[in-house]
């Protein structure tokens, strides 16, 4: 009877050994799949400095880790669609609707629903299929040498191509993407023929060939070189804000100036956001999305990238203020992807290089 007990005993504890060990392989798996899923791995071509704090907020708030590699915006997209189903990327955070529009074509992103998102980021600012979303605003307006130009001699792109301004105009070559936006944006309103003979007369009118980046344009005008560039708002402000005096005098010589507010708008693009194809971590990197249109995002990221919130109703920094409102082309972006082909081969052959 003791011997029937010592081994019924035994075969118990063999049972509840392996309830045991199974119970804590089912731990260890349950709390690796949820380690693996509370994080969310970004590519960024924005620098580190100009977002980490506000992702920093977002694990304070959601206690989702985020894994942030940043770079050059194309050789990102470039990497995402060399690493293709293996890639770790969950999001991928880029400059100009047009990149979004080619990260699209190329099969690296996925679509998404958010009522979040869709409430948040108006329309035209947005894919029309959900693949891509807005994140803040930037506009490409005129800026101008207030000592050698009057604002009244100041009206649309289109008038940049008059023969006032010959050996007047510096501006980025057309490989640029903002560029290639801008003349995407003149063929969606005026169709090829007219575009290309506002782009052939504009290039007639530059003081010197295409070179260096916004801030070069603008400390070009500031010098002298010409009198007007067309560059994106945020390099102006953050001339202003610069540490650096040079930039800063440079900064200070000249003006902004929107074109086109009876008409159209000035031409503005986006920063923004998608999902990969490839993304482990579908549902964070939503959650991500979302944080980053909320008014405390919002906020904080415009005023440290000096460009204009996305979300209607939040105020732009003191430094964006300072120009003044203006009128926004109200085009839905993705056109600017879809004409951005078309738009290389106008500046191709109009001499613009």
């Amino acid at each position: 009877m003791v011997i029937q007990n010592l081994i019924l005993g035994e075969q118990m504890n063999k049972r509840y050994l392996i309830k045991l060990k199974s119970a804590i392989v089912l731990s260890m798996l349950f709390f690796a799949s949820f380690a693996s899923a509370a994080e969310v791995n970004i590519y960024s071509a924005r620098k580190e400095d100009l977002i980490k704090p506000i992702l920093e907020k977002f694990t304070q708030h959601s206690g989702i880790e985020v894994n942030l590699i940043t770079g050059k915006a194309d050789a990102l997209l470039q990497r995402l669609i060399s690493e293709g189903r293996n890639s770790p990327a969950d999001i991928i955070i880029t400059t100009d609707a047009g990149r979004l529009y080619r990260a699209k074509n190329a099969n690296i992103l996925q679509t998404i629903q958010s009522d979040i998102l869709e409430s948040s980021i108006p329309e035209q600012y947005r894919d029309p299929d959900g693949y891509w979303f807005g994140l803040t605003l930037r506009a490409r307006p005129i800026v101008y040498s207030f000592d050698r130009v009057k604002p009244e001699q100041l009206s649309t792109y289109e008038a940049l191509s008059d023969v006032k301004w010959k050996n007047k105009i510096c501006v980025r070559s057309s490989d640029n993407i903002y560029n290639q936006s801008l003349v995407a944006s003149l063929l969606s309103h005026a169709g090829e023929e007219e575009t290309y003979k506002w782009t052939n007369s504009f290039v007639k009118n530059f003081a010197r060939p295409p070179q260096g980046g916004d801030r070069d344009q603008i400390k070009a005008v500031a010098a002298g070189q010409c009198d007007v560039t067309l560059v994106n708002n945020y390099y102006l402000g953050k001339m202003l804000t610069s540490k650096n005096e040079v930039e800063v005098e440079a900064a200070n010589k000249v003006k902004i100036f929107w074109p086109n507010q009876n008409d159209r708008g000035a031409h503005v693009n986006i920063s923004g956001a998608a999902i990969s194809s490839s993304s482990k971590n579908r549902t964070e990197a939503i959650k991500l999305l979302e944080f980053l249109v909320s008014d405390e995002a919002q906020q904080w990221y415009a005023e440290k990238n000096l460009e204009y919130p996305i979300k209607p109703g939040i105020q732009p920094s003191e430094t964006l203020q300072i120009w003044g409102e203006f009128r926004a082309d109200s085009l839905n972006l993705n056109k600017l992807g879809e004409l951005n082909a078309e738009a290389v081969m106008v500046m191709d052959r109009a001499g613009w290089k």
